[in-house]
């Protein structure tokens, strides 16, 4: 941040654009979601940290050095520590409730979790980006969040097999034909899209299901649907709605 002549600069630039508020009650307000069409990988930073960062090794001792860590830190949390990073904290979190001290732990009633915390280094970034609105994002449908509530997580990642809820505008799945549906797609090779094949509620404002499995480790959320909005009249083609967020399969 720069404070020449007493002037504020921010260093960072957030750009976000607008999408409708489907909380009851708030109906015509709006929400923020970022702009941004790809998240970064794990050698995304690492050669950032190589050309920008100031990092005097290799770009290939950084990726490994990082894959090491994280690997080490997913055994320290099956052991049931918490992790400190000095950026964020993670925890496990045992799911359900037990009936006594005899109830054994079942995978399913007992679910274990992890739960990301942010720290106060990271929260104080908060203060050098400048969020710049780019307008309303296109109004023929939209995916604002995508909830796995197994892992109670929004937007970031979900476990195949968990219970999900999509929230949007306008996304109801209607036709019949097979293009027609809720599809997982591979950020790295989108003609491996996994079609959803258990579909609980239908709406328009929200659908729920159960995730797939696609094998990627970033995939987006599509909607390939013939609804018009109106009653039981149908669009003759389909028209697709994309999540601008890339989740992470668990």
């Amino acid at each position: 941040m720069s404070n020449i002549y007493s002037v504020s600069e921010k260093m960072h630039k957030m750009r976000v654009r607008l999408y409708p508020n489907h909380l009851p009650g708030s109906e015509k307000t709006f929400i923020a979601r970022t702009s941004n069409e790809a998240s970064v990988t794990l050698e995304d930073i690492c050669a950032a940290m190589k050309n920008r960062g100031g990092y005097e090794g290799s770009y290939e001792d950084a990726v490994q050095t990082v894959r090491y860590f994280h690997k080490e830190m997913g055994y320290q949390l099956c052991d049931g520590f918490s992790v400190n990073t000095g950026y964020y904290s993670i925890h496990p979190n045992i799911g359900g409730t037990f009936q006594s001290d005899n109830e054994g732990a079942d995978p399913k009633k007992h679910p274990v979790t992890f739960r990301f915390h942010s720290l106060k280094t990271l929260r104080n970034l908060y203060n050098d980006i400048d969020v710049i609105v780019e307008g309303y994002a296109d109004t023929h449908g939209d995916i604002s969040e995508f909830i796995d509530y197994d892992e109670d997580s929004v937007n970031s990642l979900y476990a195949p097999g968990d219970q999900f809820a999509i929230i949007g505008n306008k996304i109801k799945v209607a036709g019949d034909s097979p293009e027609i549906g809720i599809f997982f797609v591979p950020v790295d090779d989108p003609s491996k899209a996994v079609k959803v094949s258990r579909i609980a509620e239908n709406y328009p404002s929200k659908i729920t299901g159960i995730t797939p499995q696609t094998g990627r480790p970033h995939n987006r959320i599509e909607i390939r649907t013939r609804f018009a909005c109106s009653g039981a009249i149908l669009l003759k083609t389909a028209r697709i709605i994309t999540s601008g967020f890339v989740l992470e399969e668990a």
